[in-house]
């Protein structure tokens, strides 16, 4: 009888690691070929048709940079919202930050505005509980994304990454900051992380705001609609922008979609702000072929400063073929570099939650924020060059010249980069 019980419990754990691991769809498997740039009207057509919301124009977009100016705009925000807030993200932990947050939020829902926050189940284990039950006592609509049941456990490698905030549907944020006090202050020591994020305006929130809805209806099975969540919205500015989604449930390439067609578009320069940068075998293909195009490729990783040795180990693995053909790689130094950003000829500019590896391009719940726009292209440009001047370029030489040890390691890591 034991032997039967075993066998049915190894059963069991095998069927769920291949249900998080592995799908049945048809995956995208070939380079994109290179025709219009990203200026071109047929490329923002085909782009806005294969990810879903057509690019907008009338949009206005804000680039905040580090905790002291980020929170204090979120912040402002929250606290004058006068009919909804929604707000998903994947990391929400207790501290000053989190406090502060809270407050606000309770504060507007005892008001009378309407208050969704979506957590990420394993993203938020470091919330109090406590915090959650006075959110909630205090009328905010709390709902974790894929908690741990018995029954969800084929998707408990599906985790949402996405970090969305919509007020009163009218101005938004996206980027990669968390609700932590690792991103307070102004990146000025590892202790306090170095990030991006962006404030919309203009017709695109819309797109924003439904793609809090696509997670919120799968967490709770309700739609929030009326005008509260979706006012009319007039133009703000003279970008044009979209916002799209990626999930495993459907549309689980769109991300690597965008960034291959992207990438494929490029005619001058591509410049990549990546916190995780483990390229798969596809990805360092497209980025090889705009290499012999004669495009300059630099990339932003970070250094010795990372919450994730192992993807580190996994990233530097890959890099020999990019730094032979000509990319130029740099390690971020005072701190931990968790922006998020890619620039392609100084006119595109796609900013949001995505990281530059498989588990964003094909297991989590992903947003991104595009932006056809030359002078927003050129300010982010400018902030990427800053953060050129605090990073340590790694050449070649230097990459074929570490120890055997750490190739060693790298190569085993990468073995997992699949996950990463």
């Amino acid at each position: 009888m034991g032997w039967v019980v075993s066998g049915a419990l190894a059963a069991f754990v095998v069927t769920v690691l291949m249900l998080n691991f592995t799908g049945g769809e048809k995956r995208i498997e070939h380079r994109i070929p290179h025709a219009q740039g990203v200026r071109d009207a047929q490329f923002q057509r085909e782009i806005g048709t294969l990810l879903g919301p057509p690019v907008l124009a009338g949009n206005s977009i804000r680039n905040l940079e580090n905790g002291d100016t980020i929170f204090p705009a979120m912040l402002q925000a929250i606290r004058g919202a006068r009919h909804s807030i929604t707000f998903e993200t994947y990391i929400y932990w207790s501290g000053s930050i989190g406090d502060e947050f809270a407050v606000a939020l309770s504060e507007r829902a005892r008001a009378g505005v309407k208050v969704h926050v979506l957590l990420d189940w394993v993203g938020s284990q470091k919330i109090d509980d406590r915090m959650l039950a006075s959110l909630r006592a205090a009328g905010v609509q709390v709902e974790l994304f894929h908690p741990l049941r018995w029954y969800s456990l084929g998707r408990i490698n599906n985790r949402t990454h996405r970090k969305l905030l919509v007020v009163d549907g009218q101005v938004g944020f996206t980027g990669g900051v968390g609700i932590a006090d690792l991103w307070s202050g102004s990146a000025s020591d590892p202790q306090h992380w170095r990030d991006s994020h962006y404030e919309l305006r203009g017709p695109a929130v819309a797109q924003m705001q439904a793609a809090f809805m696509d997670n919120w209806i799968k967490a709770t099975g309700k739609v929030l609609s009326g005008p509260a969540y979706f006012p009319a919205l007039e133009p703000a500015g003279g970008a044009r922008a979209q916002v799209f989604v990626a999930s495993p449930d459907g549309g689980g390439d769109s991300m690597m979609l965008m960034y291959l067609m992207a990438i494929g578009a490029a005619r001058q320069t591509i410049d990549l702000s990546a916190s995780y940068f483990v390229p798969d075998e596809l990805t360092r293909g497209v980025l090889l072929d705009a290499l012999r195009r004669g495009v300059k490729v630099r990339i932003i990783v970070p250094g010795s400063n990372i919450d994730t040795e192992v993807v580190r180990k996994a990233s530097r693995a890959e890099w020999g073929q990019l730094l032979a053909a000509g990319a130029q790689i740099f390690e971020y130094q005072p701190t931990m570099f968790h922006c998020k950003m890619l620039v392609v000829d100084r006119h595109l500019v796609s900013v949001g939650s995505t990281n530059f590896d498989n588990r964003s391009f094909r297991l989590n719940e992903e947003a991104n924020l595009n932006i056809y726009d030359d002078a927003f292209a050129e300010h982010v440009t400018g902030v990427f060059e800053a953060d050129l001047r605090h990073a340590r370029r790694i050449t070649y030489e230097q990459w074929q010249q570490r120890p055997w040890r750490e190739k060693l390691l790298e190569h085993t890591a990468a073995l997992f980069s699949s996950q990463l």
